[in-house]
């Protein structure tokens, strides 16, 4: 009969930040726990339009600047975002042929199988938040659903079918409604879409219909999100320390950008809370709780009001 050996070899994006490390470290422990020899969990670069190794620094992201401007120049005038990889054929992608592993319905493999996916209750959550995250709130920008196949639906509704592009740059900084901005931001951070899709389509665009400072700011957006990403791989855990990436003695010693935080837990809850008595702040953080989402510009006036109007 079929074997009921498999080896599990993981793919999945690699992340730069502790706790998603922690998790991959974690699942690669798992993976080598059911085969010491050949169990493994590889983590793949995708998640940013340029490579680590393709950046035109000495030292590449460690030898990158802390601020987005020289980050920003050197970069656009050195390096060249590549296209996405084609799709897969079916030739190319053949499942395992094992019986057991395709469909362990027989409960000889719990819960391992090419057609099992875990439920949220078993990925740890209440059956609060799993309601919470079933229902849509209609006070949302929109509803967002995951997965490649809605993120793909999203980039040519924006783009090609309400030809939304071409006025970005303009209605960007709005706060209501599904179209003032692309929202692309859920899919990009799960993986569920390519920011190198995202300008190859742009630059499609600007050949098809009008190339102006809307098309271009979508890929520059995406820029600063490259420059997040390889700052935090740079930094690591400093990014989220009190006294940030210049550290302690910096601080002590007087340095320009160095600020002394106030730790007022109440204040803290106020403002996580939505009761700070600013409506703008407050409204923003009561439509993070309630959705899950928050403007680029919603993100922007509460972080600034956390930092600076709070201290």
């Amino acid at each position: 009969g079929p074997s009921k050996e498999f080896l599990p070899k993981i793919y999945c994006q690699q992340e730069v930040a502790s706790e998603e490390i922690r998790v991959e470290k974690g699942v690669r422990s798992v993976a080598k726990a059911h085969s010491p020899q050949h169990g493994s969990l590889e983590a793949v670069w995708g998640s940013t339009m340029y490579d680590p190794e393709d950046l035109p620094f000495r030292d590449g992201v460690y030898g990158m600047p802390d601020t987005f401007t020289p980050f920003r120049n050197k970069v656009e005038k050195n390096c060249v975002i590549s296209n996405p990889f084609a799709t897969p054929s079916d030739a190319e992608l053949k499942l395992c042929s094992d019986w057991q592993v395709v469909d362990a319905t027989d409960g000889s493999i719990p819960k391992c199988s090419l057609k099992y996916f875990p439920t949220l209750e078993e990925l740890g959550y209440t059956a609060e938040q799993v309601k919470v995250a079933a229902t849509h709130d209609s006070r949302g920008v929109m509803e967002f659903k995951g997965g490649e196949t809605a993120a793909l639906a999203r980039v040519k509704d924006y783009i090609w079918d309400k030809d939304r592009l071409k006025i970005y740059f303009d209605t960007r900084n709005g706060m209501l409604g599904p179209d003032y901005s692309t929202k692309f931001s859920p899919w990009l951070a799960h993986g569920c879409l390519s920011p190198r899709y995202v300008a190859r389509e742009c630059r499609r665009y600007e050949g098809a219909r009008v190339a102006n400072k809307s098309t271009y700011w979508v890929v520059f957006e995406l820029l600063w999100r490259d420059f997040w990403k390889f700052f935090a791989q740079k930094h690591g855990n400093s990014i989220f320390f009190l006294d940030g990436t210049l550290g302690h003695d910096a601080i002590m010693s007087g340095h320009a950008n160095a600020r002394r935080w106030g730790l007022d837990k109440r204040t803290l809850a106020a403002w996580k809370e939505g009761r700070t008595g600013f409506p703008l702040v407050d409204a923003n953080m009561r439509e993070l709780a309630a959705t899950g989402f928050q403007s680029n510009r919603g993100r922007q006036n509460v972080c600034s009001f956390l930092a600076l109007d709070t201290n």
